[in-house]
């Protein structure tokens, strides 16, 4: 938490989303809340997490509790992230950049996404010294996302974080039923013609039209080389793709299924994790993100092996609500309820969270079925 702020005492966060959808006309509500297909997998995200408990230590001074750590070794004031979301000016005017600025109020890094409404430099001088990284979506002419990328280092974002899981576009289907376009008033200003995402067959089709669906692991290398930025991979569900993105030369990897918006019958974020901790060892930082909604669920992952979590609809639910302001208060809350949460579980830093903490219902967490 920054100074001069006190972290609210509890925050509704159903009520929230409910506050936001009033407040975002139909065609936003259904870019931000939507999933692929049947949307089984944007339920299962948040239901999995349910589906494990956590096992309290006591007797331990919990006095005072710390929720700060680090990503990839820069300090921050908690392991809850800004993931990257795009169209944040369908939420909020000030689009991202207000994201920026509550997320720095609230001493949180935020991962930028490519398809950010806000120039990149604009949102880096709106965060100031706070933690930013780059997400990369990497596009057939390698010569704009290049571009891209260098923009990024020389604006402070300090890594790039690789999506691969969008080859092609997931079946989204609130989305076509709505007719998700790219408004007029709105553009891309960090990677694609904006004129050419408003018309045709919508705004998701024609963008993820642009990106590369030849992906191999040298694209990592490839990337790093750009900058020299470390590269994180994310949106897998497998330890043994996990190893293969260290091999290459990955610094992390994102456990991520798009926020359910690509393939439904992929498995929930929560129930793959584990194994893709265990497996990558002190190889790498392991983040994951999917339906958290609760400072026991950050917990949760924390105690199944990932080093940081990342929210997505949330921010965007408290963006369009409450602007900068209202970001900041929905990540110093999570913070405050981490906290709680920690000391309850008689954790007093992020390093005391082990892998005794989390366990399924029914399974003793020392079991790890």
């Amino acid at each position: 938490m920054t100074e001069g702020h006190e972290r609210p005492r509890f925050l509704d966060l159903e009520a929230l989303e409910r506050r936001a959808r009033d407040a975002l006309d139909p065609m936003a509500w259904a870019y931000f809340s939507g999933g692929a297909e049947r949307e089984r997998l944007l339920a299962e995200n948040v239901a999995a997490w349910e589906r494990f408990t956590l096992s309290p230590r006591v007797l331990v001074d919990v006095s005072a509790v710390s929720t700060s750590t680090t990503l990839l070794g820069a300090p921050v004031a908690s392991p809850i992230v800004v993931g990257p979301t795009a169209l944040h000016k369908l939420a909020h005017p000030e689009g991202e950049v207000a994201t920026a600025r509550g997320a720095a109020a609230a001493g949180a890094a935020f991962v930028l996404s490519s398809l950010a409404t806000c120039d990149l430099e604009e949102v880096a001088a709106a965060a100031g010294p706070s933690v930013l990284h780059m997400q990369v979506y990497v596009l057939k002419d390698r010569g704009r996302t290049a571009e891209m990328v260098q923009r990024a280092a020389a604006a402070g974002y300090r890594a790039l974080v690789f999506t691969v899981d969008v080859p092609v576009s997931g079946l989204r289907t609130r989305e076509v039923e709505h007719g998700v376009r790219l408004p007029d008033h709105l553009a891309l200003p960090n990677v694609a013609d904006p004129d050419s995402a408003r018309h045709g067959w919508g705004f998701v089709e024609h963008v993820v039209r642009e990106f590369d669906p030849a992906l191999t692991l040298d694209d990592i290398a490839w990337l790093g080389g750009l900058t020299g930025l470390p590269v994180v991979v994310k949106g897998l569900s497998r330890a043994d793709d996990a190893l293969r993105c260290a091999d290459a030369g990955a610094a992390a990897v994102v456990v991520s299924n798009h926020g359910g918006r690509q393939l439904d019958d992929a498995p929930p974020s929560a129930e793959v994790l584990r194994k893709v901790a265990d497996a990558v060892g002190d190889a790498m930082e392991v983040y994951v993100d999917g339906g958290i909604r609760r400072a026991a669920d950050v917990l949760k992952a924390l105690a199944l092996g990932a080093h940081a979590v990342l929210l997505g609809r949330p921010v965007l639910w408290a963006l369009a609500t409450g602007g900068a302001e209202g970001v900041r208060e929905l990540l110093d809350t999570f913070g405050g309820e981490l906290e709680r949460v920690m000391a309850l579980c008689g954790a007093t830093e992020i390093g005391a969270i082990d892998g005794s903490m989390a366990g399924r219902l029914g399974v003793h967490p020392g079991e790890r079925p």
